[in-house]
């Protein structure tokens, strides 16, 4: 077994175990997790929208601004896949002509186009993230304007928020295939930085995945 196919075996196991743990801890304090607290909100901001009736502009502006991003996004996944098509041969020429600088393992001389193909594949699953993200928002853009009685569609709320919550994770599904990315990218550099920077990236994610907590103020 190469030390490619070693080092790449860890990497996903890293990310692995860091996704089962943040699971657990979500399960056991759905505060400390800032997707849950994230989904809280969003369903908090559909209900204030339906229920005032008069906040019709807003909800526009606030869907167009997430759609914005949403394309943004997916625009920047296919220009990804477009420059890594063209530059493939190139890459491979320069992957030739590196050694690993923590691991000197022997590897095959075709090993550049796996590393190509995952690097591909994980902007294409970006790039679709992103368009169901938008997909999504679209659905909530007209959701979120019909006449709504509290007391009775109950049911239209519950839907609106669930189809809102489902896009807010399609987007955050799409940033976190371009974050494991890196490791694929680095990779090219050798298994020792491919495992250095998925530790890297589990310590980041674990930041990002924290509720940030309001610094203590005095009053002077």
């Amino acid at each position: 077994m190469s030390c490619d196919l070693i080092a790449f075996t860890i990497s996903c196991l890293l990310i692995l175990f860091y996704y089962l743990y943040l699971k657990r801890r979500t399960r056991r304090t759905p505060d400390s997790s800032v997707h849950a607290v994230n989904a809280m909100i969003r369903e908090r901001w559909v209900k204030m929208i339906m229920s005032s009736g008069k906040q019709e502009i807003l909800a526009i502006q606030t869907l167009r601004n997430s759609v914005m991003a949403a394309s943004f996004m997916a625009t920047t996944a296919m220009l990804l896949i477009i420059g890594v098509l063209n530059l493939g041969e190139k890459i491979g020429q320069w992957t030739q002509n590196l050694h690993p600088l923590m691991l000197n393992c022997q590897t095959p001389s075709e090993l550049w186009l796996i590393k190509l193909g995952l690097l591909i594949l994980s902007f294409a699953i970006a790039f679709y993230y992103f368009a169901m993200a938008i997909r999504f928002f679209n659905h909530v853009g007209y959701m979120i304007n019909l006449p709504y009685n509290e007391s009775t569609d109950d049911a239209l709320y519950q839907q609106t928020a669930a189809y809102l919550n489902r896009a807010g994770s399609y987007y955050t599904f799409g940033i976190r295939t371009f974050f494991f990315s890196l490791p694929v990218i680095l990779w090219f550099f050798g298994t020792g930085f491919l495992i250095l920077a998925t530790v890297s990236l589990i310590a980041g994610l674990a930041m990002l995945d924290s509720v940030p907590r309001p610094s203590a103020t005095t009053n002077t």
